[in-house]
């Protein structure tokens, strides 16, 4: 089983992740402490701070949308908030925003001790009475689990103890409620969007080993969906998307707290229903609303409220797990079709917000959020979703490291007691920060031609090995210190180099190159690939795409520009031909305002 590289030693360096890890860093830190703790606050019976009247909420810089005092999932957001501000710190030791968050933590224990000592949410406790009731409310349990799982990370990340005394509080309050529902409603334990509960009640007794934590994550692990699994049903389609995923990953805990080889296959049987039977778009996204979309029937349900953006990142940590417990580079290329074609295509590159749907449909706009008057769920997933990078790229199993994502970043571990340091970049000169080619350099002028730099304190022999990605279709070049190696891919797709390292440069290029990649049900509806990347073409609804002979490279013309920020040339651009109207294509992670289409009929 691999295991992943800590949080704390690995960060991100320059491009395209790093400058939206940053985008979101600035996000982080512009909210104001009195939006974020609003709801909480009036719950406490706690006066904001000069706000008795309110006279203008633009200018005091409250939340609406779904953080507003009206909205019955109010207070959500402030849990992802937590969540992704204690990760930031434990990259980055980025002590700014370290005194925001423990500031946040000291109000909220201060809101707690204000509601008798236990409750500390957004919402009333009386939400959980409607659940017992099976009257209708809106999810109290999901807004707990945001709250939860943020305050543990808080813990986790970066060691705030006074987050595991809330959560103590918070336990007891959930113990009482659990034990009086199996009584008088065992079912309402099981309703208000609880799928997140059964991983941090799991998560936290793993962390603390309190029997509390064990008890309550034993009264979570047994909803209906688990027994559908493990009867081989599809227990999915037209199923709610969001409130289903997140069982997988309490399975997953639950696997890692005991060893129960019934939790894998829980986990693995929900892989194979969710993505396996059903198939997903060129994207990596499965869903049409919210909704599971029926077994490969993908093109029937094309549209502007494809791929909820939480779908995207929960499955993305699915994937995830299952990559640590098998090495299967199937789950990591899964990964990385969806960090390009969601994380970054579902970010607005210049403000940093969310689109809650990716549309897919001809002729598609993006509908982004707006910095305090939206906080969707994918709003909170979102800026959760932009400090998950560094988790995803590196990966070592005894003395073996594995490089799954290749993401420009630096890695510093320990092997055999020795200091070992990877740098990661696209193979380029720099400047000042500022990457050029030379004229002269024989680089490849590629994304996908990377270099790793590798040094270990003193001379260390272990394997590097090197993930090639399903979108290859021709041999990797691989040289070391300038010196070209014939080695092979091996069956599981990677190439491994196993030395004695001391100080050493690894040059790495992955060939792409464009393809077709049609819907199963409507095979006449096409999408085009660079690699794992989407593209879209600059186009309305009415546009169709003809290919000669089905050959992308007589179709489209690529178009290069020495102007796109970190990287010299523009990346994915393309210019089409033989069109009865042509257009230019481009990533779909930079598209921001234009009309758009991905799937063209084909001809």
């Amino acid at each position: 089983m691999l295991q992943t590289i800590k949080t704390e030693e690995v960060r991100l360096t320059s491009g395209i992740f790093k400058e939206r890890y940053d985008l979101n860093r600035e996000y982080l830190m512009s909210l104001k402490n009195q939006g974020l703790l609003q709801n909480f606050y009036l719950e406490a019976g706690v006066i904001l701070p000069g706000l008795q009247v309110l006279p203008d909420p633009d200018t005091d810089e409250l939340h609406w949308g779904w953080d507003a005092p009206t909205c019955q999932l109010r207070g959500h957001f402030l849990g992802h908030w937590l969540s992704a501000a204690a990760s930031v710190y434990a990259t980055e030791k980025d002590n700014e925003l370290k005194a925001k968050l423990d500031s946040i933590i000291d109000e909220l224990y201060r809101c707690q001790v204000q509601n008798g000592g236990q409750w500390a949410g957004p919402i009333p406790e009386k939400y959980f009475e409607k659940l017992e009731k099976e009257q209708n409310i809106w999810s109290p349990q999901y807004v707990m689990h945001k709250l939860i799982l943020g305050l543990t990370h808080s813990y986790i990340f970066e060691g705030n103890e006074k987050a595991m005394q809330i959560l103590d509080g918070l336990s007891d309050w959930y113990i009482n409620w659990t034990d009086a529902m199996l009584i008088r409603n065992p079912r309402a334990i099981y309703k208000g969007e609880e799928s997140g509960m059964l991983e941090v009640w799991a998560k936290l007794y793993e962390i603390t080993k309190i029997e509390k934590y064990s008890v309550l994550a034993d009264r979570y692990s047994n909803p209906k969906i688990f027994r559908d699994l493990k009867e081989d049903k599809d227990a999915l389609s037209n199923c709610h998307t969001n409130a289903s995923i997140p069982w997988s990953h309490g399975a997953a805990q639950m696997y890692k707290n005991t060893g129960n080889e019934m939790w894998k296959d829980l986990v693995q049987k929900f892989w194979k229903c969710a993505v396996n039977d059903r198939g997903y778009y060129c994207t990596g996204g499965q869903s049409a609303g919210e909704y599971w979309t029926p077994p490969r029937r993908m093109g029937h349900y094309l549209g502007d409220r494809n791929q909820e953006f939480c779908t995207v990142y929960n499955m993305v940590r699915t994937a995830a797990f299952l990559y640590e417990w098998t090495k299967d580079t199937v789950y990591a290329d899964y990964i990385e079709l969806n960090l390009y074609n969601g994380f970054l295509a579902q970010q607005n590159q210049y403000t940093g917000m969310p689109t809650y749907f990716l549309p897919l449909k001809a002729g598609s706009n993006k509908k982004w959020g707006t910095r305090l008057r939206d906080f969707w769920c994918c709003h909170g997933t979102m800026v959760q979703a932009q400090t998950l990078y560094p988790s995803l790229i590196y990966y070592y199993e005894e003395d073996r490291i594995y490089v799954s994502q290749y993401i420009p970043s630096e890695m510093k571990t320990i092997i055999h007691n020795t200091d070992v340091l990877i740098q990661q970049s696209v193979n380029m000169k720099y400047y000042n920060d500022t990457a050029f080619f030379d004229e002269r350099d024989d680089s490849q002028m590629s994304r996908w031609s990377l270099k790793f730099t590798i040094k270990a304190q003193k001379s260390e022999r272990f394997t590097v090995s090197f993930r090639i990605p399903m979108w290859v279709r021709s041999a990797p070049a691989v040289s070391i210190n300038n010196e070209v190696l014939d080695i092979a891919v091996t069956k599981e797709n990677y190439v491994n180099i196993d030395r004695v390292w001391e100080n050493d440069e690894v040059l790495l290029y992955l060939p792409a190159q464009l393809e077709i990649q049609s819907l199963e049900d409507t095979p006449d509806t096409s999408a085009v690939m660079e690699g794992p990347i989407v593209l879209a073409g600059l186009c309305d609804g009415k546009s169709g795409l003809k290919l000669h002979n089905r050959q992308l490279n007589k179709t489209l013309i690529p178009q290069y520009e020495h102007t796109y920020e970190v990287y010299p040339w523009k990346q994915g651009s393309y210019r089409t031909t033989g069109q009865t109207e042509n257009f230019y294509m481009k990533p779909l992670y930079d598209v921001t305002e234009e009309e758009y289409t991905v799937y063209f009929e084909t001809k």
